[in-house]
């Protein structure tokens, strides 16, 4: 188990992100909730504003599958594959790789790419259909700090259960007061908002062994809005 950043070739926001109490209030968070056309085709406010492939995954696929050793001969499963963009891209780049993705949103697996639409289907997190030990990879994004701590514990034991011990997770976590409320107003689904020492306490209790990123405040650049 270790802190590492797999995703350091991600493009981060062009700008700051303002965070106040007139974004992102309750009701888009009721919409969000459904994970339904408007959190990802709607407006800013309910998700993503229009969520489009545009190949930025291409260099986190790379430095993956060089990071873990994965080839076309490895097992890969990704949580919240939504579209399955990353998923595209890692076709692409391990052509005869075994690939599976699982998605809550049945609007996001209805409109994923064609390329890999069969690779992927509507699941919970918490109750993986897969047989112990048959990912050399499992990759979670935005996935365990979107459930209660129930959920979440239920969801690192799957993914630890599943996995041959390689895996990456990214954990919601805040340092201060500003940080938590910062995060918390600009969050549409994230439920779990943790100190990293009370995230590093559950990943112990889970047995989790695999790597994971702190999300938070600032590498989100978010700011309180004026």
């Amino acid at each position: 188990m270790r802190e590492f950043d797999l995703l350091k070739d991600y493009p981060p926001p062009k700008h700051p992100r303002k965070v106040g109490k007139s974004l992102r209030k309750i009701e888009h968070r009721i919409v969000a909730s459904y994970r339904d056309k408007e959190l990802y085709d709607g407006d800013r406010n309910h998700g993503y504003g229009g969520f489009n492939y545009d190949g930025r995954w291409k260099q986190i696929v790379k430095f993956m599958c060089e990071e873990y050793g994965l080839n076309n001969n490895s097992c890969f499963l990704q949580l919240a594959c939504e579209k399955g963009f990353l998923l595209n891209d890692l076709k692409e780049y391990r052509p005869k790789m075994e690939i599976h993705g699982v998605e809550l949103s049945n609007y996001a697996v209805n409109n994923s790419m064609q390329s890999v639409k069969k690779f992927i289907k509507n699941s919970s997190y918490s109750n993986l259909n897969f047989e112990d030990n048959k990912f050399d990879f499992v990759l979670g994004i935005g996935v365990v700090y979107a459930f209660n701590l129930t959920e979440c514990i239920k969801s690192l034991k799957e993914i630890q259960r599943v996995s041959k011990g390689n895996s990456f997770i990214t954990l919601a976590s805040y340092e201060n007061e500003d940080d938590y409320w910062l995060f918390k107003n600009w969050t549409l689904l994230g439920n779990l908002i943790l100190k990293k020492d009370e995230w590093i306490e559950i990943l112990k209790h889970t047995g989790y062994s695999g790597d994971y990123k702190f999300t938070n405040a600032k590498n989100l650049n978010l700011i309180k809005e004026d």
